[in-house]
This record gives C-alpha cells, sequence and structure tokens, in this order.
C-alpha cells in the first residue's frame, strides 16, 4: 500500500488498534433485552460463560458480569480512562466510595493515579423495553511524573460537549463531537486534572465524526509528530485522501496532513484520537501501566496489601436504585449532576 497519508490500515476486533499516548481502545456495542427487577436481563443466561461472557450471542453480551452486565470490581494504577457512553447507562462505584451513574451522551474522565478499585456495570434500566448500550472505553497513558497521582474522576456532562455542524457543497452534513481537544473554535470541557491531555501542548484530541451518505469534509492538519487514528466503525464505505476504505477499519495517518474523507455510501460514523506521544518506556500487566517490569510487580503487591482503599460496596457488581438519574458523588463528598 502507498498513500501520502494514510501510513497503515488495520481490521477492528474486539480491542482496536491503538497508537501512543494511548494505550487502549474498545466499543462495546450491545443490543440488551428488557431488564428484570435486579437490572439485568430478562432473559435466560443459559449457554453464557458467565464471568467470561464475551461472545455475542443474542446480540450481547455479559462480560464479567454474572447479575448485571458489565465489569465488577477490579483495579487500575498508572493511566486514565476515557468512558464515551453513546447511549444506555453506566453505574460507576469505587473503592474511595465515590460513585455515580452516567449515559446518553455522557464521558467519565477517571485517573486512576497510584491506584483504585472500581466497577462499571451496565444497569439494564427498562422493564417494558429494550437497553441498548453503546459506549467508547478509551486508555491514556500517564507520563512517569503523573502514574502515582491522587486517583479522581470528572464527569463531563452531554450537555457540555460541543458539537461542530459543517456543511459541504452539496448541502451534506459532517458532525463533529469534540469530547478532548479542540476543534475550530469549539472546545471541550477540560479534562481530570493530572491527564496528559490537560495540556493543550500534548494535542490530545477525542472526537466522534458522524457524517452523511454523500458528504465530503475535511480533517485539518495537525504537526508531525502526532500520533494519530481514525476509526471506521459504522457505514458502508468512506474514501480517504483518495483510497476506499470499508467498514471496521482503523486508519494511521500522518498527523501533518489536511485529510479528504468523503462517506462513499450510508451514512458514516468515525472515531479520532490523536496526541503526541509519551517518549518513555511502557510496560502494561493488565490493568496496571508503568514504565518498568519492577514497577508492575510493585503494583500488584500494593493492591494484594492494601486492596487501593479496600471495596465499601455490598456487591462488586454494585448498582444505584433504578429511579436514580444521571449524576456523580465524589469522594469528598460532593455531587453533581447535569445542569448543576
Amino acid at each position: 500500500m502507498y498513500n501520502k497519508v494514510i501510513q497503515n490500515v488495520r481490521p477492528l476486533e474486539f480491542m482496536w488498534p491503538v497508537s501512543n499516548p494511548f494505550i487502549f481502545c474498545v466499543h462495546h456495542l450491545d443490543k440488551y433485552p428488557f431488564g428484570n427487577d435486579e437490572m439485568g436481563p430478562a432473559a435466560s443466561l443459559a449457554g453464557r460463560y458467565l464471568g467470561q461472557d464475551f461472545t455475542l450471542k443474542d446480540g450481547w453480551r455479559m462480560y464479567h458480569g454474572e447479575r448485571v452486565p458489565g465489569f465488577p470490581a477490579h483495579p487500575h494504577r498508572g493511566f486514565e480512562t476515557v468512558t464515551i457512553v453513546l447511549e444506555g447507562f453506566v453505574d460507576h462505584s469505587d473503592s474511595h466510595g465515590a460513585a455515580g451513574r452516567y449515559g446518553m451522551g455522557d464521558v467519565q474522565w477517571m485517573t486512576a493515579g497510584s491506584g483504585l478499585q472500581h466497577c462499571e456495570m451496565f444497569p439494564l434500566l427498562n422493564k417494558d423495553k429494550h437497553n441498548p448500550l453503546e459506549l467508547f472505553q478509551i486508555w491514556l497513558n500517564l507520563p512517569q511524573k503523573d502514574k502515582f497521582a491522587d486517583p479522581h474522576f470528572k464527569m463531563l456532562w452531554a450537555e457540555t460537549i460541543p458539537v461542530v455542524r459543517e456543511t459541504d457543497k452539496q448541502g451534506l452534513e459532517t458532525e463533529i463531537k469534540v469530547f478532548a481537544g479542540q476543534f475550530k473554535d469549539a472546545k471541550a470541557p477540560a479534562p481530570a486534572p493530572d491527564s496528559w491531555a490537560a495540556d493543550p501542548a500534548n494535542g490530545v484530541n477525542i472526537w466522534t465524526i458522524r457524517m452523511q451518505g454523500g458528504a465530503q469534509w475535511k480533517l485539518p492538519a495537525a504537526t508531525p509528530e502526532m500520533h494519530r487514528m481514525l476509526y471506521f466503525h459504522k457505514g458502508s464505505g468512506i474514501r480517504v485522501a483518495g483510497m476506499d476504505i470499508s467498514v471496521k477499519n482503523a486508519l494511521e495517518l500522518l498527523g501533518d496532513q489536511e485529510v479528504a474523507i468523503e462517506a462513499t455510501g450510508e451514512n458514516a460514523s468515525l472515531l479520532l484520537l490523536e496526541g503526541l506521544p509519551i517518549n518513555e518506556p511502557v510496560v502494561q500487566h493488565g490493568p496496571f501501566v508503568m514504565n518498568t517490569a519492577e514497577e508492575i510487580r510493585q503494583a500488584i503487591s500494593d493492591y494484594r496489601e492494601t486492596q487501593f482503599g479496600g471495596w465499601p460496596w455490598e456487591r462488586h457488581d454494585h448498582v444505584h436504585p433504578r429511579n436514580k438519574g444521571r449524576f456523580a458523588r465524589f469522594a469528598s463528598g460532593k455531587i453533581d449532576s447535569p445542569g448543576s
């Protein structure tokens, strides 16, 4: 393959390919059925490998959940999670007593830093209709100087996310939602304070891009040092810098080139991740991301000894009451909600 803009094209499997400073990206898309009294599926779980259910059966998965879909309590150290919920809801609870429910366009930006446990459950709130869920979870690395930052999370409510709509010469629209960074005059809400993205000089951008069928749009040039990944996850076809790309592919792009994109078939949905790399060694062991193998061993030892604060909730798959709205309660006791 030769293209002056596209460096590589890779297929989208369950875990998407990423480029430094990002270390993980996954797209959860589950068509959950009606919810039961426990906010789990009102459907048989027979034939599922509960605790490790990653097979798309009947359009949905339980993941590590056995009662409610999702990810019961598990530890992290040394990086951040950015969770963008396009549809459905996530219930967060952590080892510092913080909690929240977010969804329908909200973003949770969580700095694991020195270490915490949290659970991320997908409560099926609707008992009389289906409960579709769609989200991106993105792991953003921390530089060595911030790997032991105090754990922290911040809510970026959907109402605060800037949206830019551009129309091409044919009158067809491209919509850009700016979850991190900046597009033209649209600047995302500030991320967590110790994030690599908190310094604008690091050029971290996280955008979703939705194009009408036939629409043409140009991704602006950044800098030669920028690592830039574009994920085409929904639609039929796009043309990028003159190359036809089918759905379910990731493109690694040169950072200093303007990129012409056209939705050649039906409406197209894309995710952009870009930023300057953190030029340090990366050693990952499951939920721990550090700079050396010795730091990984220390993280495992610290977790065994302290449980990163223990677990203050009754269940490891804790969910909030069904009638609870979107909210965030922080370890300090402060409570936040949309519009507050």
